[in-house]
């Protein structure tokens, strides 16, 4: 297998792998950069211009992994995308929220090549998207030989994908971006569990180690407890989060959460693409088994959406309740990084992360913040005094280090390829996987480097 990381700047960002097995040409994924705009942001694509792609496989809808796909496929209109059935329902919505958000870049940062495509661009790649259910291969033939294609629920979100290839008697897993634990929306990661020969594996949390005797439970428990405290003391909460997976299983959660008399009695506010893809799930829960998510089971919370003419910087909201906004990273000029302007100054509310923040990103350097301290909201051209609570609780929707780990021991394969993670999480790996499984080659591709493996 010939293998290149066409994310240039490696690590998290621009997803893109393109992987020759045989005769056989094809990418996983095809995604923008999160913290670059304009053409900085794709993968470099002329290191395949004179390829001809067999297909592309989309493990998931984040736009990390999604984002520049209709630009390849305008590139390669002969090419077929392998997606899963909720994929196929999400994947048009995320990517005309893209192009929304790059004809507001444009027209705030003044990117002339903004926006990357247009909704004729969107629509040929869906009619280009190929549904393949789980667990059931797809089998592609050339030049008398036959590759097989199998995907398995990765449990990091709604029809996010693993990937089984066999080529020759050759098994290879992508692991995609993974949760092997179920939430409360979705049931964990199912992989197969045999030996794979080549096992391409994500890498994010290899850098941090979940506290002792703290669970997915327990931070959940900790998360409302302190919720009900600042509403009750006549505060408001923002939980920042992203608005495809996260917003829907935190919704879901506090519907949960109300009924059992765990989650104060408080308006709930929330708006945007996020609520949107409410009815989205909805429609995949009907059709399918694979999301746990209806709309009335939030009917109890009576969503109300913010009033933004009210919210202003430094201004404490009148509307006093929860905020569920986007996005997850505190991103400007997001609704969350708006209420977040609104609500720091004030002691008795509250900022509440809910996942990993990029350290570069607002989110970040928020948690970095300490007390008093003056945090700059340089959009919006306001200092705010961090006079409110800032906390944050592991709910991640990627796997621990060991559960990865303790999988790659019981696949045992005879090469690693490491993806998806930065250096020090990277680090992390190679150093347990040399000593574990020390007759595995492991590979960690510098970008742009071609590599057989």
């Amino acid at each position: 297998m010939r293998i290149i990381d066409l994310n240039k700047d490696g690590g998290i960002g621009a997803n893109c792998l393109f992987i020759q097995v045989g005769p056989f040409c094809f990418l996983m994924d095809s995604g923008l950069h999160p913290k670059k705009m304009g053409l900085g942001a794709l993968p470099d694509f002329q290191q395949i211009k004179d390829v001809r792609l067999d297909f592309i496989i989309l493990t998931h809808c984040h736009l990390d992994h999604l984002g520049a796909l209709p630009l390849i496929v305008s590139q390669q209109p002969q090419v077929k995308v392998l997606v899963t059935p909720p994929t196929l329902t999400l994947a048009p919505r995320m990517l005309r929220n893209s192009f929304n958000v790059m004809k507001r870049q444009r027209e705030e940062y003044g990117i002339k090549e903004y926006p990357l495509y247009n909704h004729v661009d969107i629509s040929v790649c869906q009619q280009n998207m190929l549904p393949m259910l789980f667990g059931k291969p797809w089998r592609f033939l050339l030049d008398n030989q036959e590759i097989s294609i199998t995907f398995h629920p990765s449990g990091h979100l709604p029809g996010a994908a693993a990937c089984h290839i066999i080529y020759q008697h050759r098994n290879i897993l992508f692991t995609g971006d993974v949760l092997f634990k179920p939430q409360r929306i979705l049931p964990g990661a199912r992989f197969p569990q045999q030996h794979f020969d080549t096992l391409v594996i994500e890498t994010t949390r290899g850098a941090r180690m979940r506290k002792p005797g703290q669970t997915r439970q327990s931070e959940i428990k900790r998360l409302f407890e302190a919720i009900n405290q600042r509403i009750d003391q006549g505060g408001s909460c923002l939980i920042p989060t992203f608005a495809l997976g996260r917003m829907q299983e935190l919704l879901a959660l506090m519907s949960n959460a109300r009924r059992n008399g765990n989650l104060i009695d408080c308006p709930i506010y929330c708006s945007g693409l996020g609520r949107d893809l409410i009815n989205y799930f909805d429609k995949i829960s009907r059709k399918t088994q694979w999301v746990n998510f209806r709309r009335q089971i939030i009917k109890p919370l009576h969503l109300q959406r913010p009033n933004w003419e009210q919210i202003k910087p430094g201004r404490d909201p009148t509307e006093k309740g929860i905020y569920l906004l986007s996005s997850g990273m505190l991103v400007e000029n997001t609704p969350s990084f708006q209420m977040a302007a609104s609500l720091i100054h004030h002691a008795h509310n509250a900022v509440f992360f809910i996942g990993y923040c990029d350290p570069d990103t607002p989110g970040g350097k928020l948690l970095q913040t300490d007390h008093v301290r003056p945090f700059v909201f340089e959009s919006l051209d306001y200092v705010a005094t961090v006079q409110a609570h800032i906390d944050q609780f592991d709910l991640s929707s990627h796997a621990d280090r060991e559960e990865l780990l303790t999988f790659a021991l019981t696949a045992n394969p005879r090469s690693i390829v490491l993806t998806h993670g930065d250096d020090e999480a990277r680090s992390w790996f190679r150093e347990h996987f040399a000593n574990q499984l020390p007759d595995t080659r492991v590979t960690d591709p510098v970008p742009l480097n071609a590599y057989s493996v």
